[in-house]
């Protein structure tokens, strides 16, 4: 019998996915002590606890709490989380988002491509994908300004608070090294879009559903901006990069989307999510006693849905470990479930579809330098895509 008290996180940030198949078959709903919280890991428990009125968002373990401060957007419920989450999502609805997305990632891709086409290659996570997705967001969300190396500074810092389950000092030092910087340039910001409203969602935060001449408080909209930053700059790049990592290591699929980008695409970027979730995790905590699937569960209980280990699940993907983009088409959970189901879900793979297709036109002999190594279990992705043109 698997015991769960063996897991490190070492082995989780190396490669979770074995893990969690034996988790899955021997103990699929159980307390991981490394991670300060259960995990459940088979799609069906997960699904159970996400419709399941005894479980709430509002968990007091979330590191994300303790990184980004309350109230945000992933760990409020009820009317907060309505208030929250109505300030963010009507700039990344489907149809708000087709009438920006190419006019904005467009020019970005082609602008992070064209030293790489000079220098016949180079690191497409570092110069292109993480690139595009942190400017993307930026641009969208209401930050002109800020450069390249600023944005992904913050996306690795805030990224280091959001998955410290383990409490390491480190990763909080980080994290609260990011915080200080965004906040210092988000202040200044913020006293400017309350006396001035763009139309940005930065300025919708502050100004939607209040009353004439009030805006809300700045500390009350922070931990949601956080929480958006992080999410907006790291899901599309790092699901960009997942997803040609499998089509390269597969060179029929390669050639097949390349032959058919417009019937192919969308399927190929929902393998990559699936095959590898570019965010694998998110928490809830029992609010009695309850049971799931014949497991009991008692109350304040934490527990890590994961999603990573749903998108392998065998009893809904068959051969699940496989990148297949010619599968049958069935719903991942890589943008979550329920309430808190991602609201940038439609930016994030318009995002990815024009970084890869500017990418895939412009370079018809795209060869992998070395076999990208993968790491992470809360976030995961290639530390680096080494190619040659």
């Amino acid at each position: 019998m698997f015991d769960p008290r063996s897991i490190t996180i070492e082995a989780l940030e190396s490669d979770p996915f074995p893990i969690y198949a034996r988790l899955r078959a021997e103990a699929p709903l159980t307390g991981v002590p490394v991670a300060n919280c259960w995990f459940a890991t088979r799609w069906k428990d997960i699904e159970a606890i996400n419709r399941s009125a005894d479980f709430t968002a509002a968990s007091d373990e979330a590191p994300v709490n303790e990184a980004f401060g309350r109230p945000n957007v992933l760990t409020t419920e009820g009317p907060v989380h309505a208030e929250l989450r109505g300030g963010i999502e009507p700039h990344y609805r489907p149809k708000k988002v087709a009438s920006y997305i190419e006019a904005l990632v467009r020019p970005i891709a082609e602008a992070q491509l064209a030293p790489l086409l000079a220098a016949g290659g180079g690191d497409l996570m570092a110069e292109y994908f993480e690139p595009i997705s942190a400017l993307s967001l930026a641009r969208s969300f209401g930050l002109s300004a800020v450069d390249v190396a600023t944005l992904r500074r913050w996306f690795h810092g805030l990224s280091q608070g959001a998955i410290n389950f383990e409490r390491d000092p480190a990763r909080k030092a980080q994290c609260d090294r990011a915080v200080a910087e965004i906040e210092a340039l988000l202040l200044p910001l913020l006293a400017r879009l309350a006396r001035e409203p763009d139309g940005s969602p930065l300025s919708h935060l502050l100004h939607s559903g209040m009353p004439e001449g009030e805006t809300r408080a700045p500390e009350r909209i922070l931990p949601s901006v956080k929480v958006t930053l992080l999410g907006g700059m790291q899901e599309p790049g790092h699901g960009a990069g997942t997803t040609l990592t499998g089509l390269l290591q597969a060179p029929e699929q390669l050639a097949a989307l390349r032959a058919d980008p417009d019937g192919l695409m969308a399927q190929s970027i929902d393998e990559g999510l699936r095959w590898v979730a570019p965010i694998g995790t998110m928490m809830r905590t029992a609010t009695r006693e309850t049971e799931i699937n014949g497991t009991s569960i008692a109350p304040g209980t934490a527990i890590s849905l994961i999603m990573a280990s749903a998108n392998r699940d065998e009893s809904r993907f068959p051969d699940p470990d496989r990148f297949d983009i010619f599968r049958p088409q069935t719903a991942h959970m890589s943008f979550g479930a329920g309430a808190h189901f991602c609201a940038g879900k439609w930016f994030a793979k318009a995002q990815i579809e024009i970084a890869l297709r500017t990418l895939l036109e412009a370079v018809p002999n795209l060869r992998l330098m070395e076999t990208p190594v993968f790491r992470g279990w809360e976030f995961r992705a290639p530390q680096a895509l080494r190619v040659r043109f």
